[in-house]
């Protein structure tokens, strides 16, 4: 096989999904990735399930057509919407979202059991975490809290000071600010919300865990990688390939915040699916 084909396929709705693939390639430095931000028809958050589930299945297409060993659905809305489906289209292929190893993550955290979750309206709508979590741990009191603001902040890279203080104080308040039933895990059920964590930790306070998916996501891609013995043996990989459907000027400067290093609009690749 050559490169591409060995490649892991990562797909989100649009610059989110690059948390993800950052601590992907962190905690794999011997894989190579190639990244699908379906930017043309973002956002997935505010879509019914039934066309979430439509794009979903037409990035991954596009990425199995492609030759890659392993799907990752770094986006919340489309693994709550899609997994299922996508995991029995492609069971020849590991096929990873991120509500189960985030549901993990929070449920490890918490003390009380009182978790909150953020997410997007879709997310929230559909119950996924609330599900998630509780098979894990029943009865657990789970709130869930739709933050689209969040997303356009993230976006505008606008992850400190006033505004997005003020925004998580709006959102965060009525759940954190008295002691009765207050949660003790705050999960990230966005892929956009973890540039936002310093923020949030300062608004919820110390005793707060808050969990960022994306660690426990790579842990489990490791996991089924070395026991269906795909993981690459390199010290080292080539660079992602960084792919969208639209807007390739604003895929390199948003995405260079969610990827934590600088993008140039020449590192990403126009696709149409």
């Amino acid at each position: 096989m050559n490169t591409r084909q060995q490649a892991i396929g990562v797909f989100d709705s649009g610059v989110g999904g690059l948390t993800v693939l950052r601590a992907l390639m962190q905690a794999l430095p011997g894989e190579s990735f190639v990244y699908l931000g379906d930017t043309a028809r973002l956002p997935y958050g505010t879509k019914t399930a039934a066309t979430v589930q439509r794009y979903a299945a037409r990035a991954a297409q596009f990425l199995v057509q492609h030759g890659v060993k392993a799907l990752v659905v770094a986006c919340n809305t489309a693994s709550a919407a899609a997994l299922p489906a996508l995991r029995e289209h492609y069971a020849h292929l590991p096929v990873l979202g991120v509500i189960e190893p985030g549901a993990a993550s929070a449920v490890a955290a918490t003390r009380s059991g009182r978790i909150a979750v953020l997410a997007t309206e879709s997310t929230v709508a559909g119950g996924a975490y609330v599900q998630a979590i509780q098979a894990l741990r029943p009865q657990a009191p789970v709130q869930s809290l739709a933050c689209q603001l969040f997303v356009a902040l993230a976006e505008e890279g606008w992850v400190d000071g006033e505004v997005a203080l003020a925004a998580a104080h709006r959102y965060l308040d009525p759940l954190f600010a008295t002691a009765h039933n207050r949660p003790d895990v705050l999960l990230l059920g966005c892929t956009h919300f973890p540039v936002l964590a310093p923020v949030l930790s300062q608004v919820v306070g110390a005793d707060v865990a808050v969990v960022d998916a994306s660690h426990a996501v790579a842990a489990a891609l490791r996991a089924v990688l070395t026991e269906r013995d795909l993981l690459s043996g390199a010290a080292s990989a080539t660079a992602p390939l960084l792919l969208a459907t639209d807007g390739l000027a604003r895929f390199a400067r948003v995405g260079s915040t969610f990827l934590g290093q600088p993008l140039a609009v020449t590192q990403v690749q126009l696709v149409d699916l």
